[in-house]
Parts: structure tokens; C-alpha cells; sequence
């Protein structure tokens, strides 16, 4: 009989807090430092989501380091509650396959709450570089074959993916160096400590637009229309055929998190993502917001499984790990 009760009582609990969500702070925990594209991101939609959640304060906490799994597996262990969230970007995708071990399963540990924008990459160089288009850049990365250095926010992030990718196309090796997020990275590339980095527009775009970058393309199917980086070719059309990848963030809670709370947390999602002062910053720096199915968690979450199946074979092929 006491059992029956307890359980009565748990699922009243439950219930009640609930309806009441949220009655205290929410905190969105971003796995990248502070200043970063995927912190941008999280800073805009948090802004975005507070008033549909009721006027409540949404604390960004970046916890960075391992490929974004240290701050991905606080978020796994935290209590399904609805007040601790992830939001990340293409690695929940890549981490299976680059850290040897997880404390966590991207498939199976998180509820799915739905996507959030598509965001593209450019290629940029120092500013002193001796290249001022992509052809000029191609004739000078065969002349400095061993010398060239690629930086990239660390292993596993957006840049580093993008980088594989890049030397794989161009087939030249790059010493690559991560950095302990993007924004040290982009200071080096400014400051010519680094020669090349591919990158988030969410991080690349003002710097392009004031010059202290060299830009020489994006990684998109077609050219963008923001007007920063609407006159740069597509990597494609200056000769790197199949070269396509965008950088795609979404959000997560806790496995367990009770399903009234989901829901009130998705209807939050989806009003912030009709937002038109989101919708403004973030087509500013390049990037799409989803509109398509995927803003649905059952199509995030089988997006998130393609993804995985194709991100796979590329980083074991390169043979790089993030522990």
C-alpha cells in the first residue's frame, strides 16, 4: 500500500512540476568556449526562447574541451528536469566515431527537441597571404606544400571537420592546429600566426567584411545572398567538385525529461524560430533556419542517425581521435 502511494505521489510530482515549468532559471549548456560561432548561436535563441517560456532567465553555460563530449556528458547526467539543455552543433554527430570512449549515447541519452539552423562554412586566410582568390590560393598551396599551416578550434569541432575535408580535396597534408576554440583560432589567422582556416560564417562573416581576413569561398551548393559574402564563388564552382558540408545545430534535453515539458520546451523552439530578430541576426551571419521537418524531433533525431553514417567512414579514414 505505502508503494502505491509513493507511486501516486511521484506521478502527482511529476504532474505539478510540469504545469508549473519553468519556475526557475534555465540553463542551456553549450560544449564550446565563450565567444564562438556555437555560442553565438545558443546566445541568440536563448534571448529568442525566454519570452515564450514565460519572461524566464536562460543561462548560457559553455563547457568546452574533448570534441564538446565534457560539456555533452554533463548535460547526459543531469537531472531530466527540463532546466539543464544541450545545444550542439555536427558533432553529436562525429563524436561516435572520434572519441575511443563515451560516457554517454548520442542516439539513446537525450530526448531530441528539434533543429535549429543550417549554417555554412568559408574558406579564409591570413590577411597577409599572397593570395587574393581561390585560384591564387591554389597555386600557392602547391608551392608550399609542407609549410602550410591549417588552424581549427579544436579536434572534433566545425573547422576541423571542414579542414579534413579540405586537405582531402586539394589532396596536400596541412599541419593542422587546434586551438582551444574559435575565437583564439581567428585571432591567430588575423594575426598571421596561422595561414588557413575553414570556418562557421557565423564566426568568418564580420571578419571578412572588415578585411582582416582573406575569403576564397564557401562550402555551399550555391552562393549565399548575405550580402558580406554574396560575391565569394562556391568551393565547387572553383573546382573542388562534391565539396559541400554545412554545420547544422540542434537541441537537446536529458533522457527521461518528462513529456509535457518537452512539448513546452518545443512550442518555445518553434516560436523563437519565427522570430524575426533571430531570424535577422542569424541570416546576417549566414545562417538558414531550419523550416523543413526537421524542427520535429522524430526527423532531428533520424537526421542525426544519417549523419553519424556519414561522418563515420571520413574520420576514421583520416584517423583522428578527440581523447
Amino acid at each position: 500500500m505505502k508503494k502505491v502511494v509513493l507511486a501516486i505521489a511521484t506521478l502527482a510530482a511529476g504532474l505539478a512540476g510540469a504545469q508549473t515549468y519553468p519556475s526557475k532559471p534555465i540553463n542551456i549548456v553549450v560544449p564550446f568556449a565563450a565567444g564562438g560561432p556555437t555560442d553565438r548561436v545558443a546566445r541568440d535563441l536563448a534571448e529568442a526562447m525566454r519570452k515564450p517560456l514565460g519572461d524566464v532567465a536562460i543561462i548560457i553555460d559553455n563547457v568546452a574541451g574533448a570534441g564538446s563530449s565534457i560539456g555533452t556528458s554533463k548535460v547526459a547526467k543531469a537531472a531530466p528536469d527540463g532546466y539543464t539543455l544541450l545545444l550542439n552543433h555536427i558533432a553529436m554527430a562525429t563524436m561516435p566515431a572520434l572519441l575511443r570512449t563515451m560516457p554517454f549515447k548520442v542516439e539513446s541519452d537525450f530526448e531530441y527537441l528539434g533543429m535549429i539552423n543550417d549554417v555554412p562554412m568559408t574558406l579564409v586566410g591570413r590577411p597577409s597571404l599572397p593570395a587574393q582568390n581561390y585560384k591564387e590560393l591554389s597555386a600557392w598551396l602547391n608551392q608550399n606544400k609542407g609549410k602550410i599551416n591549417l588552424g581549427n578550434a579544436g579536434i572534433g569541432s566545425a573547422s576541423h571537420l571542414c579542414g579534413l575535408l579540405f586537405q582531402n580535396a586539394v589532396q596536400i597534408d596541412m599541419t593542422t592546429v587546434p586551438y582551444k576554440g574559435t575565437a583564439p583560432a581567428m585571432t591567430d589567422l588575423m594575426g598571421g600566426q596561422i595561414d588557413l582556416m575553414c570556418d562557421q560564417t557565423t564566426n568568418t562573416t564580420q571578419q571578412i567584411e572588415a578585411k582582416k581576413v582573406i575569403a576564397y569561398g564557401v562550402t555551399t551548393a550555391k552562393p549565399l545572398t548575405t550580402p558580406a559574402l554574396k560575391s565569394l564563388p562556391t568551393l565547387q564552382d572553383v573546382g573542388l567538385k562534391g565539396f559541400e558540408v554545412t554545420i547544422w545545430h540542434g537541441l537537446y534535453a536529458p533522457k527521461g525529461t518528462p513529456a509535457d515539458v518537452q512539448a513546452k520546451i518545443h512550442a518555445a523552439l518553434k516560436v523563437a524560430l519565427k522570430d524575426p530578430e533571430f531570424i535577422k541576426k542569424q541570416e546576417a551571419l549566414g545562417a538558414v533556419i531550419i523550416t523543413d521537418k526537421r524542427v520535429d524531433a522524430a526527423e532531428h533525431k533520424k537526421f542525426v542517425a544519417a549523419e553519424i553514417a556519414k561522418w563515420t567512414p571520413i574520420i576514421k579514414a583520416a584517423g583522428v581521435y578527440a581523447d
